[in-house]
């Protein structure tokens, strides 16, 4: 149903945000609290070498960051209901300002506890009275060796005030200073833009999706040669901020911050070499079953089927996520139940209210999600995946004290995507109609393709291109284009035409702005499906292993806790599992289509 105005939407369906501050004006009264309450926390500076005071600015700085949770959670979530509300719009600049403010306040623990000596920083650890502050007190020992003098970290502070342009600068040029052209779709006028152009990717006729994609190319080959400036000293950036903080390179120094193995990276980038047969399999077979005589780039993106969904009401969805979500046991859909009936969800579209979903938890109170939902099978899915999310934030919550209960970006993915796996095979073994599990075949092995193995290619590119810079090779327009481009035929095997226009699609990715992010996303499909399979495969036993990870917040590194739910991305075994995942689906669907 499409309504016009917030307040057309049943309540059912709204989030309701009394369960954090009950009106705005109890938000009001927190506010002013917090605003003076968290200026106490600079009068602990000096003062960190003594125990019984540090202890007591950590349990004060605990119950600040708490209240200031909830005070950001309510003005983010009600500033997104409607963007154009002037009160909600004031409510947020209010909170966001707030928080830099104490951020300001706060920025000398870090350096005055590195400066302390690592006797006192290893008897803390080793003190339970500090056991809800064991792991900040670890990675802050284990970081020492990379924390410069004062007067260095001061210059570098204002060093990164600038160089963190290059990601800014683009951001303006992506957005706003590359102008796309406009293009006739079906007999009118269309102004191609970021959307637009995702959009008609998926358009049935292939003359459309060629011509939206030349078209949209063509604006930034125009620029390829500023771009290439800026990854340039993006890149260059990076290599000097690892080698100021004394790593060896740019991606120990970002696998560092996120506690992973460099093994992990090294077995993505294996495995996926190990694993291109399978692929190019695929695309052969997309190829012959949408009948062209030439694939080509602009071809991988539109559905093989023409007219199948699962069209149904939200209530129905949110059954169809709880089938599919059964192996996880009653206490896990109990909580989802509740999340279901007692308004943790916001879930209609409206003209005002942010675009797509996600989900954000407020600690002692419970996760929220916002939904735009439409009847579709990708809405049902995203159901599922932003559940995911609040469930491992829920667990997390209640496994680990609030210090420790904040899980890693690494991991951050892993029970979405489970959750979004669980429901796809419950479908599959459930739905009857042929053209239906086709359609959810393909949906599978194009989220591997997406996510797993096109992620996978970024990360490498990535490598290259640091790995260029910091041999002192230059960063030409030429140079990126050509090693992407072979990279694009590495992946993507001789089924496709690799159009021209693909070796520029580095320029166009903002993730490549910040170096070495787009790898967890492929780590993180891979623990999910292994984690998944476990779970339909050996039942309680690896439920109970994987409830013990959700539970686990940022109390163990990453890689570690994926160990306890059975996965050890620093072996070869996941991503085998995962190949063999595609393989088999895709065996499935030739067999249907035959």
């Amino acid at each position: 149903m499409s309504y016009t105005n917030r307040s057309e939407i049943p309540e059912k369906y709204k989030w309701n945000l009394g369960d954090i501050f009950a009106t705005p004006a109890d938000w009001d009264k927190s506010f002013a609290k917090v605003s003076k309450d968290y200026k106490k926390l600079g009068d602990y500076q000096g003062k960190l070498g003594d125990k019984t005071v540090l202890l007591e600015l950590f349990k004060l700085s605990d119950e600040i960051d708490k209240a200031m949770e909830r005070l950001y959670c309510y003005a983010y979530m009600s500033y997104n209901e409607d963007s154009q509300d002037a009160e909600k719009q004031a409510r947020y600049a209010r909170v966001y300002g707030l928080l830099t403010d104490c951020s300001a306040v706060t920025s000398y623990i870090s350096p005055e506890l590195s400066s302390m000596p690592d006797e006192y920083l290893q008897g803390l650890i080793n003190d339970p009275a500090f056991s809800d502050y064991d792991v900040q007190l670890k990675n802050l020992l284990e970081g020492k060796a990379h924390i410069l003098s004062q007067a260095e970290e001061k210059l570098l502070a204002g060093v990164g005030s600038f160089s963190e342009q290059f990601h800014e600068v683009f951001n303006r040029l992506d957005s706003g200073d590359i102008k796309f052209d406009k293009i006739t779709v079906d007999g009118k006028e269309v102004q191609l833009g970021h959307g637009t152009y995702s959009m008609l990717l998926q358009n049935k006729d292939q003359n459309v999706r060629k011509l939206a994609f030349e078209t949209y190319y063509k604006s930034y080959i125009e620029k390829i040669n500023t771009l290439a400036g800026l990854y340039e000293g993006s890149v260059k950036s990076d290599w000097f901020f690892a080698q100021a903080k004394k790593f060896g390179s740019t991606m120990e120094q970002a696998l560092f911050s996120e506690q992973v193995d460099k093994a992990v990276y090294d077995n993505l980038i294996r495995c996926m070499h190990n694993s291109f047969k399978p692929l190019h399999k695929y695309i052969a077979l997309r190829k012959k079953l949408m009948g062209l005589k030439e694939l080509n780039m602009y071809d991988l993106y539109v559905s093989i089927f023409d007219d199948v969904d699962i069209s149904c009401e939200y209530e129905e969805a949110c059954e169809l996520v709880l089938k599919g979500l059964a192996p996880l046991g009653e206490d896990y859909l109990d909580v989802v139940k509740h999340a279901f009936k007692n308004r943790w969800i916001d879930v209609h579209e409206t003209p005002t209210k942010r675009s797509g979903a996600y989900s954000i938890s407020v600690t002692g109170v419970h996760p929220y999600m916002l939904l735009n939902y439409q009847k579709t099978t990708h809405d049902i899915f995203t159901i599922a995946h932003e559940m995911g999310h609040s469930m491992h934030s829920y667990y997390s919550e209640k496994g680990q004290p609030f210090a420790k209960s904040g899980y890693k970006i690494f991991v951050a993915e892993v029970a979405s995507t489970c959750n979004e796996v669980l429901l796809l095979k419950y479908l599959l073994k459930t739905q009857t109609d042929a053209q239906l599990k086709k359609y959810l075949l393909q949906y599978y092995l194009d989220m591997l393709r997406t996510t797993m193995y096109r992620q996978s290619m970024f990360a490498e590119f990535e490598q290259i291109s640091h790995d260029m810079a910091e041999k002192g090779q230059p960063l030409t327009a030429d140079a990126l284009c050509e090693k992407y481009l072979e990279l694009n035929k590495m992946y993507y095997g001789d089924a496709v035409r690799h159009n021209d226009e693909i070796k520029y699609e580095w320029a166009r990715i903002p993730h490549f702005y910040r170096a070495f992010y787009v790898y967890k996303y492929a780590t993180g499909i891979i623990s999910a499906v292994c984690i998944a399979e476990k779970i339909l495969k050996e039942g309680e036993s690896a439920v109970n292993d994987y409830k013990k990870f959700l539970s686990l917040g940022g109390s163990m590194d990453p890689v570690s806790e994926l160990k306890v739910a059975g996965v050890d991305l620093t072996s070869e075994e996941p991503f085998k599992i995962v190949a063999k995942s595609f393989e088999d689906t895709l065996a499935e669907l030739e067999k249907l289509c035959k």
